[in-house]
This record gives C-alpha cells, sequence and structure tokens, in this order.
C-alpha cells in the first residue's frame, strides 16, 4: 500500500510560528518503506499523537528537501527517534550540502547515527528499499532546494513541488499522476520566493495529474480559504481533482 500523510499544512514562518497550521511534514509509506519528509517544528508530537500511531523507529530515511527551519526544525529528533537515540544504527537522509555544511541544520554529533547520509543534486536519482526517486532541476529559493518526484515502475507516481518562484517550465519537471504543491501565498510578494495561487495555474494548465494537493499554506493563503481555493481551481481545471490539504490528512495513492 502507498500512502501519504500530511502531519502538518503550514508554511513560512508565521503560520509556523502560531501553529495555526501544524508544521510536521509527510510521512510517505511506499509498500515496505516509510519515509518522513520535510519534518518542520513538532514533527515528532505529531507523529506519537496520529491515530494510528506512527512509530518513528519504524522510518527506514528521511527527506530535507532544503535547510529552512519549517522543513528541519525537528530533524535532529526525527533522526534519534529513528534510530532509538542512536543505539540502533539504521536509516538514510538525504538533503542539500547547505543543510550539512558551514552553517548546518543537521548536527555532526548524529550524523553517526544512520547509515548514511546523501546529499541531494538536481536531477539526481536516489534508492532506499523499494522506493526510488529522482530530484527536480534547483528550485528559485533563498537556499537550495529540490523537489522529488517518486518512481513506481516505469512511471512517476508522485511529485512534490517544494518552497520555490515560479519559473517558466516548472511543471515540465513534474509528471507524477499525484501532484502536491507547496503554495504559501495567495498572491504574489515582491521578493518572496514562493508559489502562489497563480503560479499554481499555470502549473494546471499544463500538467498531466489527475490529483492535485496543495499544501503549506502561509497567512494569505489561510485567510483566503484553501478549500475555497481548491473549489473554484477544481471549477476551472475540470480536468484534474484539486484538493486542500489538512493537518492529518492521509491521501491513498493508488486507486482501488
Amino acid at each position: 500500500m502507498k500512502t501519504l500523510k500530511f502531519l502538518g499544512t503550514a508554511g513560512a514562518r508565521f503560520v509556523m510560528l502560531k501553529q495555526l497550521r501544524a508544521s510536521g511534514g509527510l510521512w510517505l509509506c511506499w509498500d515496505d518503506t516509510s519515509i518522513l519528509i520535510d519534518p518542520g517544528p513538532g514533527s515528532l508530537v505529531k507523529c506519537l499523537r496520529s491515530r494510528p500511531k506512527l512509530e518513528p523507529s519504524k522510518l527506514d530515511g528521511i527527506i530535507l528537501t532544503h535547510r529552512h527551519l519549517d522543513h528541519s526544525g525537528d530533524i535532529n529528533v526525527m533522526i534519534e527517534a529513528m534510530t532509538n537515540g542512536g543505539l540502533k544504527k539504521k536509516g538514510i537522509v538525504f538533503a542539500p550540502r547547505d543543510a550539512l555544511d558551514d552553517d548546518p541544520v543537521i548536527l555532526k554529533y548524529n550524523r553517526n547515527f544512520v547509515d548514511k547520509i546523501e546529499v541531494l543534486k538536481e536531477n539526481k536519482t536516489y534508492k532506499i528499499k523499494s522506493l526510488s526517486f529522482q530530484t527536480s532541476v534547483e528550485h528559485i529559493h533563498d537556499c537550495q532546494t529540490y523537489g522529488l518526484n517518486f518512481i513506481d515502475g516505469s512511471k512517476v507516481l508522485l511529485s512534490l513541488i517544494a518552497d520555490t518562484q515560479y519559473f517558466k517550465s516548472l511543471e515540465e519537471k513534474y509528471s507524477g499522476e499525484i501532484l502536491v504543491i507547496n503554495v504559501v501565498r495567495h498572491e504574489p510578494k515582491e521578493g518572496v520566493k514562493h508559489l502562489d495561487v497563480d503560479g499554481v495555474k499555470k502549473i494546471l494548465s499544463k500538467t498531466k495529474a489527475r490529483v492535485c494537493i496543495l499544501t503549506h499554506f502561509g497567512m494569505t493563503m489561510l485567510k483566503s480559504g484553501p478549500f475555497k481555493i481548491a473549489e473554484d481551481l477544481q471549477n476551472e481545471f475540470k480536468n484534474v481533482k484539486v484538493i486542500a490539504a489538512y493537518d492529518g490528512m492521509t491521501f491513498k495513492l493508488e486507486e482501488d
């Protein structure tokens, strides 16, 4: 079974700091493989309070799309939880180079707790147990940032467009049947390198995905109403099912 659980749908600093939405990241179950993506502040608590409870010690790996705190705040505690406090060496951590060097968000003392740390680079394929994924080109953001394409056999089943400013041909980098988009802004703001609703429309006008899930909402998105925005987008783009994610939502990646 393949499922994606939204441990949080908070985007950017103010929604995270006020916890208007949780910031726990994404828990991906891919048959026999469990991966945590972007464990922001509160990730451990959200795992343990989930129903059914998600057991961090059963994780096979953690993926960090980029170093910002709303994505990485709980990365170190989740490494310890995955490895039983470092007593059981296991798992792979994937992260961009700038999350590891100079001013690292992944602390050096617990890097030996895991089997391996792999540095994310653009357009590269990675594998962990039954799961294969490929990074996108580097995004336009304030640090090294990569989106993800999860491969199922000969196709991309799931794509995640991580934080980025919209750029030409962005949608061509993500071919998943299910497309998860981090959309922080309702409208663009000068100097803010995040997607907004207009950018999402550009993506939806060209995507071949059957489902698009919006998440990672900032203040302007919450004030405008993510569910209403998803409904309006659904009415405009009838070829794709548009969903606004909510904290705790579990989505089945495979059709019955």
